[in-house]
């Protein structure tokens, strides 16, 4: 990944920060995207920086084409050009579907959906000029199984599945690849706040026997961002310890 530019989107907590450090400590330029804390981009910005590697912290709600815009203008003067787009910011409003009102839709729709459209377009032509231009997109068993409560977020990340695919074909003549990464349950914050009652249930569907971690995901995604991966493309990546067998 050695001088190589790399952009994580939502890459201040959980797996998008592992992924950044991980980027960054194998040599790549990192511009570590956030929302709303600063102080936590900051730190992974430290983190990489202490091992040697250059990142930047940059601010930009996904869904904002103008800040997405400004994003890529910060990262340009940082850098230059990005190789590498790793697509991870999202949120979740879950509730059951007679229940989710059409905002709880829209929300998780504009995040993970409408946000990895501004992206993309914002940086394609970087993409698409690079010598080994890398569009990855974090996805989810969800996207592929449903899970009850979650009919917005499941709708969200199975979309992404169809875009990389169409993105792939529209960046094949150029050597670029576009592929989805999807994780099942992951040891973050938000598998934290699970009872542990249901996390017995699920740890039972995982043939594996654990849970996955960050470093599980984050292993994947430098593969699919490094010159290993360039014949493969249009594909989704399960990192799940076998659930969806």
């Amino acid at each position: 990944m050695e001088g190589r530019t790399c952009l994580v989107t939502g890459a201040s907590r959980g797996i998008g920060r592992g992924i950044a450090e991980q980027l960054g400590e194998s040599g790549a330029n990192v511009a570590v995207n956030y929302r709303s804390s600063i102080e936590d981009a900051e730190k992974v910005v430290e983190t990489i920086e202490a091992a040697g590697g250059s990142a930047i912290a940059t601010r930009a709600d996904v869904t904002g084409r103008r800040e997405v815009e400004s994003m890529h203008d910060e990262i340009h003067d940082a850098f230059g050009p990005v190789d590498v787009l790793v697509n991870n910011a999202g949120i979740t409003q879950d509730t059951k579907f007679e229940e989710m009102t059409r905002d709880e839709w829209d929300q998780v729709i504009d995040v993970h959906l409408g946000g990895a459209f501004n992206c993309t377009q914002t940086f394609f032509d970087d993409i698409k000029c690079s010598e080994e231009g890398r569009l990855i997109c974090i996805s989810s068993i969800v996207g592929k199984q449903g899970n009850f409560g979650q009919a917005n977020y499941a709708a969200a990340k199975s979309g992404l599945f169809g875009f990389v695919r169409t993105l792939a074909l529209e960046l094949a003549e150029s050597g670029s690849t576009a592929n989805c990464v999807a994780p099942g349950f992951t040891e973050t914050s938000m598998l934290e706040t699970v009872p542990d009652r249901v996390r017995d249930v699920i740890l039972e569907e995982i043939p594996l026997d654990r849970f996955g971690t960050i470093e599980d995901v984050a292993n994947v995604v430098e593969f699919l961002a490094s010159e290993e991966s360039s014949y493969i493309t249009g594909e989704v990546l399960d990192v799940n310890g076998g659930m969806d067998l």
